[in-house]
C-alpha cells in the first residue's frame, strides 16, 4: 500500500464527521418518536393498527438496543484519528451515513402516516445495508479483532433485522391501502411471505458465511411464533424456518458449509 492510500485528507475527515452526525440524528429522532411521541403515537402503536401476521412479538424489537450499540461502536471506531485513512472504511464511504439518513426519513414518514412512501425508503435502506455487506464480506473477506466487532458484526445484525422489517413494512403498507390479498387466506399469504424470507436468509448466510445475520433471522422468526401462536399455519412455518436457519448458522460457524471460495483459494495457494 503506497503513502497516498495511507494519507488522510479533508474528504476522510468530512466522512467521519457526517457519519457521527448521522448516527446521533438517528438515535435522537428514534428516541423522540417514542418519547414525545411524534404525531401522538409511538412507532409500535402505529404498527399495531394493521393486522399483519409477519410482525414479531413486541419484545423482539428490543434488538434495536443491540443495533444501536453496534452502530455506536462503529461510529466511534471510524471516527478515531488513526482510522481516518483506513482502506476498509474508505471503501464503505458514505454508505453508513446514508443508512442513518434513510432511518430518520422512514421514522418521519411512518409517524406522518405516509405508509406507502415508507416502502421505497425501507427498500433503499435494505439495499444500502446489502451493499455494505457485499463490501465487508464479498469474495470471502474475513475480519478479526476490533474490525470484526466494530464494523462487520454491527452491520450484519442491522441487515438481518431490516430484512425482516422490510417484509413487515410492505405488509403493513398494503394493509393501510386496504389490500386484502385478492381473497386469499391471510395465514396462507403470511406463510408464503415467510418462506420467501427463509430463502433470502439461507442465501445470505451461505453466500457471505455470516452467522450474525442468520441469528437475527432466527430471533425474529421465533418472535413471530410467539405472537401468532393461535394463528393457523403461520407459527408452524415460522418455527420450521427458524430451526432451518439456526442449523445453517451452526453449520457455517463450524465451517461445515459455505466455505467454497475460501477453500478454493486455499487449494490454489497450496498448489
Amino acid at each position: 500500500m503506497d503513502g497516498s492510500e495511507r494519507r488522510a485528507d479533508g474528504r476522510d475527515l468530512a466522512r467521519q464527521a457526517v457519519t457521527v452526525v448521522a448516527f446521533v440524528a438517528t438515535v435522537a429522532v428514534n428516541g423522540l418518536a417514542n418519547a414525545l411521541p411524534l404525531n401522538g403515537l409511538t412507532t409500535g402503536e402505529i404498527s399495531d393498527r394493521f393486522p399483519v401476521l409477519v410482525v414479531p412479538a413486541g419484545y423482539v424489537f428490543g434488538i434495536w438496543g443491540l443495533i444501536y450499540l453496534g452502530l455506536a461502536a462503529f461510529t466511534v471506531y471510524q471516527a478515531l484519528p488513526d482510522r481516518r485513512a483506513d482502506p476498509l472504511l474508505r471503501r464503505l464511504g458514505w454508505l453508513p451515513a446514508l443508512t442513518g439518513a434513510l432511518n430518520v426519513a422512514w421514522i418521519l414518514l411512518w409517524h406522518g402516516e405516509a405508509f406507502a412512501l415508507t416502502v421505497p425508503v425501507m427498500v433503499a435502506l435494505l439495499a444500502t445495508l446489502a451493499a455494505i455487506e457485499v463490501m465487508l464480506r464479498g469474495d470471502g473477506r474475513t475480519h478479526s479483532g476490533a474490525e470484526r466487532w466494530a464494523v462487520a458484526v454491527p452491520f450484519s445484525i442491522y441487515l438481518g433485522w431490516i430484512t425482516v422489517a422490510t417484509i413487515a413494512n410492505v405488509a403493513a403498507a398494503l394493509a393501510s391501502l386496504g389490500f386484502t390479498g385478492l381473497g386469499a387466506d391471510p395465514p396462507l399469504i403470511a406463510a408464503a411471505v415467510l418462506l420467501v424470507g427463509l430463502a433470502i436468509a439461507c442465501a445470505m448466510v451461505l453466500r457471505f458465511r455470516d452467522p450474525a445475520y442468520g441469528c437475527v433471522i432466527v430471533w425474529a422468526y421465533a418472535g413471530i411464533v410467539v405472537k401468532e401462536t393461535g394463528t393457523p399455519l403461520v407459527p408452524i412455518v415460522a418455527g420450521v424456518a427458524a430451526v432451518v436457519v439456526a442449523v445453517l448458522v451452526v453449520a457455517v460457524a463450524a465451517g461445515l458449509v459455505g466455505g467454497g471460495r475460501t477453500g478454493r483459494r486455499a487449494v490454489v495457494a497450496a498448489g
